[in-house]
């Protein structure tokens, strides 16, 4: 019998092929107590297993053939990294030595302090970190215990599971790379959200795939034939012989579709009126920058600068972070690079820990307010990125702005920063954009307001949405309500984009509405010309604004921002998602 599951998809293409089911039998991590002379011998075997988890990585990244892009090839040096960091490699160390206990007691201690971090941070990109914690450490527990080889897939492997589709509860980005390599359809995990490596790794290796998809092992068996639609988030199972038709004519379809993006890749992005429109690419390690480079990108609109400062007992230094920026400015060969100052909280400090008295994180001391109250964190950044700007056109924005007092403040620092440049002769460009990121209801509201102190907008679609309808994304309970199409959403993102065109001021999107094809009409239709999204969205993206006439697309939207009756609303939406 045919059966449909839903999950998250992330990242395009469909796959038709049969179930490989990757079970992993769950940990039991069991605490004793060792006798005092046993102490050292446990720290040796936790060093020996940490070894041997680097040298599993070492051997999949000899794996990887020399031709592979540099930015995929990083997922795997970043969990080599983490072996190193002595969040994991020394901290447990000093756990056996205070408790006397096993080393895997004590991994799952410092595994269970770090993971909280992350489980309470606010942005749901950062959130999804945690998967990488859980991934390094289970690699090494699994070694301490002696159960069965961490990665199901090997040399052995390679041929039979050519062509095959993936179910498991969740996948490493090591998995993923050595899969990929093996010449799997595409894969399905239970766990697992759109901003996990895992799931960018997927996008940047093309390979279809579907995050979230829970209890799917219980209701598929091996070499059973199944659909996914990684567009989607479709599974569908023992599909009849018009299913299967149906999406063999689309999966050719789809081959046909990425043939023309290639061809297509250096055209501009124009409407059929002839309205230009700027394309841009979110980045959030240098690495990534190869892949921006091979689109026809504009630019980099959103560079995350979080991960420098991560996984670390100390903030990286000016000159640190200053080398990082410069790298990145001088590849970008003249395009511009927009840089997003540290969006961290107070519910993630540097150091790792968390304090235990915050009730909202979300609503906390995070992005903005800290760097505020943390001059010490924020000055050496804004210096370096000035200095940057020396290399080539460099924009500095602003995350979760939300009041003019807040933005006077910031002014006053920079003001600072440059004075202290000139009397030091330090190169800089004295005229460096200043933008601000409209992530709160208020910035929407007030943005003619906040725009009369910079020199750009960029609305961050992920926040906004969460703040304007009170809702976690990340929370499976509570995550139906997510909805970029809410009347009250696209009319902040209305306002937002008219204050900026009422003070001459551009406006970008950034966040995820932005390289998601379903919505392209409609922010067209509301006045967007600048997007900024992940490298592999633009071409799709490019695609539906040369099929869309954008005067009558704004006929459409003033109607549908009009409508006084959710029947009204919901009529002009179809008219303007039907347009071609």
């Amino acid at each position: 019998m045919t059966l449909a599951l839903q999950g998250t998809g992330v990242s395009s293409g469909i796959a038709i092929g049969p179930v490989h089911i990757m079970r992993r039998d769950a940990l039991e991590i069991i605490e004793y107590t060792l006798e005092e002379e046993r102490i050292e011998e446990e720290i040796h075997r936790f060093h020996s297993a940490l070894e041997m988890a680097k040298q599993h990585l070492q051997r999949i990244r000899e794996q990887i053939p020399v031709h592979t892009r540099s930015d995929i090839v990083a997922f795997i040096d970043t969990h080599l990294l983490m072996l190193d960091d002595s969040t994991l490699s020394k901290v447990p160390v000093q756990l056996i030595q205070q408790h006397r206990c096993n080393a895997e007691w004590a991994l799952k201690l410092q595994r269970d302090a770090l993971v909280k971090v992350f489980d309470e941070m606010d942005d749901p990109y950062l959130r999804t970190r945690r998967d990488d914690v859980d991934h390094v450490v289970n690699n090494v527990l699994r070694i301490l215990l002696n159960s069965p080889v961490y990665h199901q897939v090997g040399h052995h492997q390679e041929h039979r599971l050519t062509g095959h589709i993936i179910i498991a509860d969740d996948l490493s980005p090591a998995d993923a790379v050595l899969m990929q390599h093996q010449g799997i359809g595409g894969f399905v995990t239970e766990r697992g959200g759109p901003t996990s490596h895992t799931a960018i790794l997927a996008r940047s290796l093309g390979i279809p795939a579907i995050v979230g998809l829970h209890h799917a092992q219980a209701f598929l068996s091996d070499h059973e034939t199944i659909i996914i639609d990684g567009r989607r988030g479709t599974l569908i199972g023992s599909p009849d012989t018009q299913i299967l038709q149906h999406y063999l004519f689309a999966k050719r379809q789809e081959q046909l579709l990425q043939e023309e993006h290639r061809r297509n890749r250096d055209l501009p992005a124009v409407s059929l009126d002839g309205t230009p429109i700027s394309l841009n690419a979110n980045i959030e390690l240098p690495e990534d920058l190869h892949l921006t480079l091979q689109t026809s990108a504009e630019g980099v609109g959103l560079y995350r600068t979080e991960y420098l400062f991560m996984n670390r007992d100390e903030p990286p230094t000016e000159e640190e972070q200053f080398e990082v920026y410069r790298t990145i400015v001088e590849r970008l060969d003249g395009k511009p690079l927009t840089i997003r100052t540290l969006d961290l909280g107070a519910d993630k400090q540097i150091d790792g820990s968390t304090p235990n008295n915050l009730t909202n994180p979300a609503l906390g001391l995070r992005a903005i307010r800290l760097c505020l109250k943390e001059p010490a964190l924020f000055f050496p950044q804004l210096r370096a990125i000035y200095r940057a700007s020396a290399y080539g056109p460099v924009r500095l924005m602003l995350p979760m702005i939300s009041s003019t007092q807040e933005l006077i403040q910031i002014l006053r620092h920079l003001d600072s920063v440059r004075h202290q440049l000139s009397n030091h002769a330090i190169p800089f460009d004295p005229a460096l954009p200043i933008g601000g990121m409209i992530e709160v209801p208020a910035a929407a509201i007030n943005a003619e307001m906040l725009g009369e102190y910079l020199d750009f907008f960029s609305i961050g679609t992920n926040d906004l949405i969460q703040y304007t309808l009170a809702i976690d994304r990340i929370d499976d309970e509570v995550n139906y309500l997510y909805d970029p199409l809410h009347p009250a959403v696209l009319k902040l993102i209305g306002m937002t984009v008219a204050a900026g065109n009422k003070l001459g001021i551009p406006v970008t999107m950034c966040g995820e509405m932005a390289g998601d094809m379903r919505y392209t009409r409609l922010l067209l239709g509301l006045g967007l010309r600048n997007f900024s999204m992940h490298p592999n969205s633009i071409a799709e993206v490019k695609r539906i604004i040369a099929q869309s006439d954008v005067y009558l697309l704004a006929e459409q939207v003033t109607r549908l921002l009009h409508a006084t009756s959710h029947e009204a609303f919901h009529t002009a939406l179809n008219a303007l998602t039907a347009l071609h």
